[in-house]
């Protein structure tokens, strides 16, 4: 009977235990959930050191710094390191401010100066374009000036463009303080340039001589290829039997965009594919509906990205002739994250090649025939080079006129 009273016992103070520790798990899994703790994980290939001094810098800032420190902004400034750790132009951490303006898209309207601009190789913002009735153009900025302040702040530090475009776009009617370094008088320019709605034309096609077709891609936005489509269609209804595709000063755009043009000219085939570190590859393709039409395209040192990919397909397929000078050269991929609280991250995830399986990033695509224009216009946009001077696209019509006389 005591026997029996023992395992009775026995296995009541067995089952308060385990009734006490879940009870005590339960408790601490709410603590956990609504208290919950956060750490910062390196994988084994992280030196110990390093771990030791991260540690120690914020210790020693906390304790040390003579003004008081907020935690979250010097987090913050870390994850910021992170990303400018990686030395790409085109990786950049955003800030929930910045992302949220990040956001907020332009579809060909946007209050700014008018003009396109790329980073230079020196990562210093450069214009490529000033479009015509600009405030920029008015104040008498050029193609190739170096934005260096904005508002007296300098901006040389900053990588990523679109930081510095967000400085310079604010309020209609407002004026913002632009210096420049213009290169081919080795000074620095000051512009106080009040801000407009602009409302950009991306597009613009004509009727030369001899019935040569003439249309002008000044940027890739995202009605771009619907625009094409539609210009050319009128030229050739007019009666074109030769093509000219201007790309000078273009700095790219939408991706999808030139792809869609670029299935439009070039016959069944590969167009362009991206390819990450892990060799993973996205291929885009055309079908067999192709453009037959004699061709040539005008191609310069600020023709980038989305133009490259466009003047490369036409190039490998050979359907048409490139005329002018070498290509930027940016052949990467861009993605957009968005992080907690809003924050955001740009991150490059791989490089793209043309249809030939070269990757132009820092190399660019090389015309067929190499022209240069006169060093007086080196600096001008298209529309501002006078009538009969431009020697690109008077070389660019020659050629035409020869692979007209060739197909007939």
């Amino acid at each position: 009977m005591r026997s029996k009273r023992y395992w009775l016992f026995a296995t009541i103070c067995v089952l308060s235990a385990i009734a006490l520790f879940a009870a005590g798990f339960f408790m601490h899994s709410i603590v956990d959930f609504l208290n919950p703790t956060y750490s910062i994980q390196f994988s084994q290939d992280v030196s110990r050191e390093n771990i030791i001094n991260f540690n120690q810098v914020k210790s020693i800032l906390m304790k040390t710094f003579y003004l008081d420190v907020d935690e979250n902004k010097m987090l913050e400034g870390a994850i910021r390191g992170m990303a400018d750790s990686m030395e790409d132009p085109y990786t950049v951490y955003y800030s929930p401010e910045q992302m949220q303006d990040f956001k907020e898209k332009s579809t060909g309207s946007y209050v700014g100066i008018g003009v396109t601009v790329f980073m230079d190789e020196s990562e210093i913002l450069t214009v490529s374009e000033t479009f015509a009735g600009s405030p920029a153009k008015a104040a008498g900025m050029r193609i190739g000036d170096k934005i260096v302040k904005v508002d007296g702040e300098d901006v040389t530090a900053i990588r990523d463009s679109d930081l510095i475009v967000q400085k310079i776009r604010g309020v209609p009617d407002t004026k913002v303080q632009i210096t420049v370094y213009r290169p081919e008088i080795n000074d620095y320019i000051d512009f106080e340039i009040v801000r407009q709605v602009i409302n950009l034309v991306y597009i613009e096609s004509e009727m030369l001589e001899d019935n040569i077709g003439y249309v002008q891609l000044k940027l890739f936005d995202e009605d771009i290829a619907f625009d094409f489509a539609t210009h050319v269609n009128e030229l050739i209804r007019q009666g074109a039997n030769g093509l000219i595709i201007d790309l000078r000063n273009n700095p790219g755009g939408d991706y999808g965009q030139v792809v869609r043009i670029a299935d439009m000219i070039v016959p069944s085939g590969l167009i362009v594919y991206t390819e990450d570190k892990n060799g993973h590859k996205e291929e885009e393709r055309s079908d067999p509906n192709e453009l037959n039409m004699p061709m040539t395209v005008l191609i310069n040192e600020y023709s980038a990205s989305a133009s490259e990919i466009l003047s490369a397909a036409i190039k490998d397929y050979q359907k048409g002739t490139l005329v002018g000078k070498t290509t930027f050269g940016k052949g990467l991929v861009q993605q957009i994250i968005e992080l907690e609280g809003g924050a955001g991250l740009k991150v490059t995830i791989s490089k793209y090649f043309t249809p030939s399986g070269v990757c132009i990033h820092g190399i660019g695509v090389t015309p067929d025939i190499e022209v240069e224009n006169d060093e007086r216009y080196q600096y001008y946009s298209v529309e501002d080079i006078p009538e009969g001077e431009d020697m690109q696209l008077s070389r660019a019509i020659e050629e035409v006129k020869r692979l007209i006389s060739e197909n007939r």
